[in-house]
């Protein structure tokens, strides 16, 4: 099950032990560039797990992932090409909309002018531009999860990972954003 042209994701034999307990044993996925994949199960089976594998937030105890070609299983989140919106949104309360969205370029040292750039149009796309001055106990639980989304696709990622990232938005921007995720 070999990804022959080294391009998208591709999880080997990947085991992940939390609490004692076996989450994960012996996955194998490959995901092709530009395919769009969901894991569906019950509560507890595994997709956040394989979700933080995938992103390098936690490290599986045997097996590989590829992104790209490349092997990436003891290389760590912020170094991989990869971005992930988590379920409970991981805002900072302290800073701006336009602020969270911005702090991963800052963190990659890009000029304030490109930062400034990528922020305002990828708030234009998730419909925030009004809210780039608030802080997110100011907006809605909807408008903190595009945030999040935003703050993932600002990155401009290789492979960006979603746990459950809709789940919050009404049912008529739910189907605008999967098809704005969807183009990009």
């Amino acid at each position: 099950m070999a990804n022959q042209n080294g391009q998208g994701l591709e999880l080997v034999g990947l085991r992940k032990i939390l609490g004692g307990r076996v989450i994960i044993d012996d996955l194998n996925l490959v995901v092709n560039k530009g395919e769009m994949v969901s894991l569906l199960g019950p509560s507890g089976c595994g997709k956040t797990t394989t979700l933080r594998m995938i992103a390098g937030f936690l490290i599986p105890e045997s097996g590989k992932v590829f992104l790209a070609g490349k092997d990436v299983t003891e290389i760590g989140p912020e170094k991989r090409p990869s971005a992930m919106v988590f379920q409970n949104y991981a805002l900072w309360p302290h800073m701006t909309v336009f602020k969270n969205v911005a702090y991963p370029l800052k963190v990659r040292k890009m000029s304030k002018s490109e930062i400034e750039k990528r922020v305002h149009d990828v708030l234009e796309l998730v419909n925030l531009m009004h809210h780039k001055d608030s802080r997110p106990a100011q907006i809605s639980g909807g408008e903190q999860q595009r945030v999040a989304l935003a703050r993932a696709l600002v990155q401009e990622p290789d492979i960006l990972l979603l746990d459950e990232p809709l789940s919050n938005l009404d049912a008529k921007l739910r189907v605008k954003v999967r098809e704005d995720i969807r183009e990009l």
